[in-house]
């Protein structure tokens, strides 16, 4: 009887649980703050923590503890914490800058492959110069992660290139803000036009891989706030993220993670964004502190960090408000998520569509540098190529690290001339997949588990002198690569080796002694030295890393049916020495910097180029056509009270074949109390394409705020009078039209608050 009595009691006390479970809020159902009001302070804490490396709770458990959701996408980058009797779902987070990075393989299924889709490279992206198609890309990206069941991509990347030595400039847009802002804007919107959230990153002042999680990046709040900032400034305002990655640096002396100047005081108070922050892998180091600063989620989540948060809020180094704010923040995103309302997903996304978008984009983003006596395009005259370069026959989708995907084939340069009905010689093919065979079986054998690239091939010259007198033309790639975790070699990786230059200069010569020509495919992830080789070819086509279909992509450029229309978003030095940041790059010590001191301050890229009068190899915004353009009818209007102005142009194609052209706005800003630029672009167009002799009108509409610049001293915006100069062009050196305005009053444009100083003074360059 004792026992049966207890069973009953203990049955009434389960029913009761049951009932406070079932009556408990639910998410959706009850708002935010009710919900959150019902939230236990180890629930907060289980929240703002990811649950990726963290164990599955057992079956005794009540729901509540990080990691009760499995995992359902392999893979995936992270996952974040489930609260299951209050109904909150965990999201599913992927990287993803080039295409959505999952495990191709999975156990639960091995019937078959979970390929994603290989998109072209940011810095291939950007030029592209084209947001509408940027966006179309992102619609395409969005889809697969939908379909695959993700709630939050990990990207775009939109750091600005600094230096050209950056191993993840590939990931990142340009040296330049306002194309990172558009870009990162444009492919923000398409991806999230599919219901589910993008996460730009790396926010901010992650400009190199060298010792990234510790480097103290000491740079003016005026160069913070005109180059590093305005790009995230820009996307957060045209296209709402769902969240902001903090990055792994300290910025004047503050882990980024834990920079309440940064994430709160700028993003959130003066930009009004209104998603959360979540922290890089492993980011930051002081956890409550990420709290307080405003770094809402902390990735990917570590044993016991959860029970920090706890800690510091029952010592009173952490307020409840601030783990609360942080829990609402994520909250309102969850109740945005495919997750949340159970969207169906297939897992099959329309990779064949998605393949023709990556073929298109990559043939508009690809840039021609050289064009000598019309070698390009191939058209009718050529047959048969003589195909050189290891990168010709394995050719590089895109860069190493999180900006990488397991797709399911590349097409390289040497099969997409075959697709395009050329003749590619077989004798070199069989030698150089020969060659590939041999190098990896000599590095398997010397104990290499991943076989490197193997070194370029050299060819005897008798090789070289017989396909030059049986083939019509020689195609020779360059190949580069790079990725997460470390920087480019200056030797090795931008400089092209002795032994390439040589056998390039053997080439060039041997089909020029003949009367034919050589062109040059760069397929790269960054920016290289043209020095002691560039005359050599009459062609050069500039890939980049264009995606899946790269091979396709470059045989239509080659051949004709795209005509090129990219531009350069960063500049070519003739020097690496050059550039404004070569001298402090990567910081000191070399080997494993502790500080990097951004000295050039606002003269980045163009900016230096162009106001310090250095040379150039090619210039920002260069890229030629197979046609030719023209600038008519231009009329600069006259400034508003506020100095907003309109300015209007017609592009016109003045050459024999249909073509698309990018129309740049460029302003020069008067000088007074405060150094400028020599000039700045403010404003972008693509055509349409445009058939022979057919024009189109081009309308720019610039606000006054665009021009203003930012007195650190008085923490303001403000577009000074004086006498500004608007120039219309192709590139920032190839101006068709200049205008001038005058502004009699200085605007002030915003007030800011004073954040973000550097901890040391700044001897920065002044023209």
């Amino acid at each position: 009887m004792k026992s049966y009595t207890f069973f009953l009691f203990a049955l009434l006390l389960f029913s009761f649980a049951a009932q406070g479970q079932t009556n408990a809020p639910q998410l959706g159902k009850n708002t935010v703050k009710e919900v959150i009001a019902a939230m236990t302070i180890q629930e907060k804490a289980q929240l703002v923590v990811g649950a990726t490396e963290l164990k599955k709770a057992s079956s005794a458990d009540t729901g509540t503890t990080i990691g009760f959701t499995e995992q359902k996408v392999p893979g995936a980058a992270g996952i974040m914490a489930a609260i299951p009797r209050l109904g909150i779902p965990a999201l599913i987070v992927s990287d993803g800058p080039a295409g959505v990075r999952i495990n191709v393989v999975r156990k639960t299924d091995k019937s078959r492959r979970y390929y994603a889709t290989a998109f072209p490279v940011g810095t291939s992206l950007a030029s592209t110069w084209d947001t509408e198609l940027v966006e179309e890309v992102g619609r395409a990206f969005g889809n697969e992660v939908r379909e695959y069941g993700i709630d939050i991509l990990l990207a775009p990347g939109m750091n600005i290139h600094r230096n050209l030595l950056n191993g993840r400039n590939f990931e990142y847009y340009s040296e330049d803000p306002l194309i990172s802002g558009k870009m990162a804007g444009a492919i923000v919107r398409g991806i999230q036009s599919n219901g589910v959230g993008t996460s730009i990153k790396h926010f901010s002042g992650n400009n190199q891989e060298a010792n990234r999680n510790g480097v103290n990046v000491i740079v003016s709040e005026r160069a913070l706030r005109e180059i590093y900032l305005k790009g995230f400034r820009i996307a957060v305002k045209e296209s709402n993220p769902w969240t902001v990655m903090s990055s792994y640096n300290k910025l004047n002396g503050i882990f980024t993670a834990e920079s309440y100047d940064l994430l709160s005081t700028i993003l959130r108070d003066e930009w009004k964004f209104e998603g959360f922050v979540m922290s890089d892998w492993g980011g930051g180091r002081d956890r409550p502190a990420m709290i307080r600063a405003g770094n809402d989620l902390i990735m990917p989540g570590r044993p016991g960090q959860s029970d920090m948060i706890v800690a510091a809020v029952k010592n009173g180094t952490l307020s409840m408000q601030a783990l609360d704010s942080s829990v609402e923040r994520i909250l309102n995103i969850i109740l945005k998520s495919p997750t949340f309302n159970k969207r169906p997903y297939s897992d099959k996304p329309d990779l064949k569509a998605h393949a023709e978008v990556v073929r298109r984009a990559g043939a508009e983003a690809m840039v021609l540098l050289k064009n000598e006596r019309q070698t390009l395009p191939f058209g009718s005259k050529v047959k048969s190529i003589a195909v050189f370069g290891n990168t010709s026959f394995k050719t590089i989708a895109g860069g190493w690290g999180s900006g990488d995907v397991n797709k399911a084939y590349v097409i390289s340069v040497i099969k997409g001339i075959g697709n395009a009905g050329y003749k590619p010689d077989a004798d070199l093919k069989r030698d150089y997949l020969r060659y590939f065979t041999k190098d990896s079986a000599d590095q398997m054998a010397a104990g290499a588990k991943w076989p490197k690239a193997a070194p370029e091939l050299m060819l005897q010259d008798s090789v070289i002198f017989k396909k030059a007198e049986e083939c019509d033309i020689a195609v020779l790639t360059i190949g580069r690569n790079s990725g997460e975790t470390s920087d480019r070699d200056l030797e090795k990786n931008y400089h092209l080796l002795p032994a390439e230059i040589a056998q390039m200069n053997k080439i060039a010569a041997a089909f020029h002694a003949r009367g034919k020509k050589l062109v040059i495919v760069l397929n790269v992830a960054g920016v290289i030295d043209m020095k002691g080789w560039k005359e050599s070819a009459d062609a050069i086509l500039l890939a980049w890393q264009p995606g899946q279909e790269a091979g396709n992509s470059v045989a239509d450029v080659l051949s004709g049916k795209v005509n090129p229309s990219g531009k350069l978003a960063t500049t070519f030095p003739v020097n690496y020495e050059d550039i404004s940041s070569a001298k402090n790059f990567p910081g000191t010590p070399v080997e494993k910097p502790l500080n990097v001191t951004y000295q050039e301050g606002i003269y980045v890229g163009y900016r230096y180029h162009d106001t310090f009068k250095v040379p150039v190899s090619y210039e920002f915004g260069y890229g030629l056509s197979y046609t030719k353009f023209a600038v008519t009818d231009f009329r600069p209007g006259r400034p508003s009270a506020n100095g907003n102005f309109e300015v209007t142009c017609r592009v016109k194609n003045t050459g024999t074949v249909a073509g698309r052209q990018v129309v740049q706005l460029y302003v020069s800003a008067p000088v007074k109390n405060l150094d400028k630029p020599a000039q700045e672009l403010k404003s972008f167009a693509k055509t349409k394409l445009l058939a022979p002799g057919e024009s189109q009108q081009i309308r720019f509409s610039i606000k006054g705020a665009d021009l203003a610049s930012f007195y650190s001293d008085r923490s303001e915006w403000i577009t000074d009078a004086g006498r500004y100069e608007v120039r219309i062009g192709f590139s920032s050196r190839d101006i068709e039209k200049k205008g001038t305005f005058v502004l009699n009053a200085s605007i002030p444009v915003e007030k800011t608050h004073r954040v973000l100083q550097p901890v040391e003074q700044i001897k920065e360059y002044k023209p």
